[in-house]
């Protein structure tokens, strides 16, 4: 799974741990997400939207990989 949430922080010039905070997670957790390393809930999902105030579509998108079994 793809993700723009850097690109999204960026555009509201947050950093990780400002970030974490707004979304009750820690800065590892933002950064493990970031890297691809950590697919988030879709609880955590939604949250991230709400905050950069997009569709989750904008930030979240599936790779050929993800449809592969």
């Amino acid at each position: 799974m793809k993700n723009n949430i850097k690109v999204e922080r960026a555009k509201k010039n947050i950093t990780q741990a400002e970030l974490a905070k707004l979304a009750k997670v820690s800065r590892q957790t933002i950064n493990a997400i970031e890297l691809g390393k950590y697919v988030p809930s879709t609880v955590l999902a939604l949250k991230l939207a709400h905050i950069f105030e997009v569709d989750i579509g904008q930030i979240f998108s599936l790779e050929k990989s993800d449809w592969e079994v």
